[in-house]
């Protein structure tokens, strides 16, 4: 079996699993970068919007309350499940949730007014490939808008988030920093722009039990984060009860005329 395929099957059942979870968690179901993003779109209300990696579909209908139409996609049929449910409880008839893959996308070129990636493309094992893609069903002028969990500059921040987010969760690849996102947009024909960052405030506790990660990783965890250098411990806000910051920013991307395809 291909690389990609075991880490699709990873993406599967720990967020099978969490899917309800997702579904009422509350830095997924809202906050400064999702409201950034939509500000970020100017919508009139009449676009196409695509939101990849869409989990339980916060985004998803936060863009559906505002656009003409949304097509929301993910790997994990028990999240699309979720996003179904919940855009039924608001009445948003006009996003449609269905399983796909980031780097093979059931459109055609030019499609959309507006591409949404939030708090998921760590978990993109060919980033590049999805940017692209992305970039292929954007109509000339259209936005790719993508959240993410972002490594910092400095190599032994970057070195300690990426080591405490994959012993956290199995399906995570990478938490890539603000200048590699922007290198990719641009790589994939993308005019490339950091709007903002903001750090998301993460209690230990709920951040393992949501994902449920097994008893060994979460004391590796525990232990990581109490014996963390003061350096690492400044820079991330970590508290005695183990809460900490996850720098998260916003990259803007648009298409340019004759983008890669």
């Amino acid at each position: 079996m291909e690389r990609s395929s075991h880490r699709q099957l990873a993406i599967q059942r720990v967020f099978g699993a969490a899917a309800a979870r997702y579904a009422v968690s509350a830095v997924h179901v809202g906050g400064p970068d999702l409201d950034a993003m939509v500000a970020a779109a100017e919508l009139r209300g009449d676009e196409d919007v695509l939101d990849l990696g869409c989990g339980a579909g916060h985004t998803a209908l936060a863009f559906a309350a505002r656009a003409a139409t949304v097509e929301a996609l993910d790997l994990t049929a028990e999240m699309v499940e979720q996003g179904r449910r919940l855009a039924a409880e608001r009445g948003l008839a006009n996003v449609h949730f269905r399983s796909g893959d980031v780097v093979s996308l059931p459109y055609e070129d030019g499609h959309f007014d507006v591409v949404t990636s939030r708090l998921s493309a760590h978990h993109y094992a060919q980033p590049k490939a999805a940017v692209r893609e992305a970039a292929r069903v954007l109509k000339p002028g259209g936005l790719l808008l993508l959240v993410d969990s972002v490594a910092p500059a400095d190599p032994a921040q970057d070195t300690f988030m990426n080591t405490f987010e994959l012993l956290r969760d199995a399906s995570h690849v990478r938490d890539y920093s603000v200048e590699q996102w922007c290198a990719m947009f641009e790589e994939a024909g993308l005019e490339a722009a950091h709007l903002g960052s903001w750090p998301l405030r993460t209690h230990f506790d709920d951040w393992v039990a949501r994902v449920e990660t097994p008893a060994l990783e979460t004391k590796q965890l525990a232990s990581l984060f109490d014996n963390a250098p003061e350096d690492l411990r400044q820079a991330f806000r970590i508290e005695p009860d183990r809460s900490f910051d996850i720098p998260a920013a916003l990259v803007r991307g648009r298409r340019r005329s004759g983008a890669p395809d």
